[in-house]
């Protein structure tokens, strides 16, 4: 692969990466409403305006991981990282669907919130985002080698 290929290369996933956790820290104050909510067990005084909000919040975010994501697997990786790339893209994936599946755990009314969809949710957020994490530093100690 031609330097600026891999300089490229490495540039988009940077940017991926730095993208995620802007996304992240923008609907992080909407994700810790729910989860003080459930934690506190008043789930049931969250307003319907409140949920609605938060799931609006949560659609944003996804729709950006979503385009993230198609970044991702537009990218060529260099032949060294193949594999890890692979896996990033997977766990990415599953990460997005994860994202998904907590937004889907708000009602679109706001008249509810399925805790343990939300809880399920965040579990397989949490242990994606290990994944990718993993795949990142993978793919840096390869690539600046």
């Amino acid at each position: 692969m031609k330097k600026n290929n891999l300089t490229y290369y490495i540039q988009k996933i940077n940017q991926v990466v730095e993208d995620t956790e802007k996304t992240g820290e923008t609907m992080h104050p909407f994700f810790e409403i729910v989860r003080s909510a459930i934690d506190e067990n008043n789930v049931d005084e969250l307003q319907p305006e409140e949920i609605i909000d938060i799931r609006k919040s949560f659609e944003d975010g996804v729709a950006k991981y979503q385009e993230l994501l198609e970044v991702i697997k537009s990218l060529k990786a260099p032949a060294r990282v193949i594999g890890i790339h692979k896996k990033l893209e997977r766990s990415y994936t599953l990460y997005v669907e994860g994202c998904q599946e907590m937004t889907d755990a708000l009602s679109e009314d706001g008249t509810s919130v399925k805790i343990e969809d939300f809880n399920n949710a965040e579990e397989k957020q949490d242990e994606m985002t290990e994944k990718i994490a993993f795949c990142i530093q993978r793919m840096t100690s390869i690539l600046l080698k």
